[in-house]
């Protein structure tokens, strides 16, 4: 898709806990709060779709929907792997432990752009858990969708509500399925044509963010910056722009 047509205005975000544990699930939960104090300095909406905790209060998986701003432009930077550097509170020898989460930034279709039949769909309802696997609610709220096309699939159970659950589940569900049109549609054109565009897999590593140094370091263009404890308050005003002139730099390049 070119990024002309790409709905500007809102987003799809998934973060996941990666390599460390309860580390990861940390940090996954420190990147949640930088984007959310972002959104909200920018005056974004946010508005959490479903999420998954750890016993320690990190988030092994939060996924979430941004509106209303400039949120693609900036978002579309943060698709890929982050890597933390940092002593945890629960290591006694004061050793730095590397933890990573993948986040992966999915645009939100419009209507026009994804239509689901109801006959491609299959629903299941059970009850939300907490963790340690204890039952949230006695009723049945939670839903799994299965997009039997595509063989995609899909949980909610963060709403109380069914309905709600059920709605917040197919909104994550179209993004999954435009982003697997995409990358479909990537792996017809040449690599060439790859380069040009930049896609941001899921795999690659993009940044680390060196606690002890209080260090920022984007792993694509090379540069860092020294006021991490700023950055993860949501101050990622520099890192945007300086990403946003690389771009353009690497566009009249080529």
């Amino acid at each position: 898709m070119e990024e002309g047509k790409i709905n500007q205005n809102a987003v799809i975000v998934e973060i996941r806990a990666g390599v460390g544990g309860q580390e990861a699930a940390l940090f996954s939960r420190d990147i949640f709060r930088m984007y959310s104090k972002y959104a909200q300095n920018s005056g974004w909406k946010l508005r959490i779709l479903d999420a998954n905790e750890s016993e320690l209060g990190g988030l092994k998986e939060v996924i979430f929907e941004l509106k209303d701003g400039d949120v693609y432009s900036k978002m579309k930077y943060e698709a890929g792997v982050h890597r933390i550097q940092r002593i945890p509170e629960t290591e006694k020898s004061g050793r730095v432990h590397t933890s990573t989460a993948t986040v992966a930034v999915l645009p939100k279709p419009t209507h026009s752009e994804i239509r689901i039949r109801p006959e491609d769909l299959k629903t299941d309802y059970y009850r939300a858990s907490g963790h340690g696997g204890q039952y949230v609610n006695k009723r049945e709220t939670a839903v799994r969708i299965t997009h039997m096309p595509s063989g995609l699939v899909v949980t909610c159970q963060t709403e109380r509500s069914l309905q709600q659950n059920r709605e917040n589940a197919l909104a994550i569900l179209e993004a999954k399925i435009l982003e697997k049109k995409e990358i479909e549609e990537m792996g017809k054109l040449s690599s060439e044509r790859k380069t040009q565009i930049g896609w941001a897999k899921r795999a690659e590593k993009i940044r680390t963010y060196n606690v002890p140094q209080n260090r920022l370091t984007d792993h694509r263009i090379k540069k860092s910056w020294h006021n991490l404890e700023e950055i993860l308050e949501g101050k990622l005003d520099s890192v945007f722009k300086t990403l946003q002139k690389e771009e353009q730099i690497e566009t009249q390049n080529n």
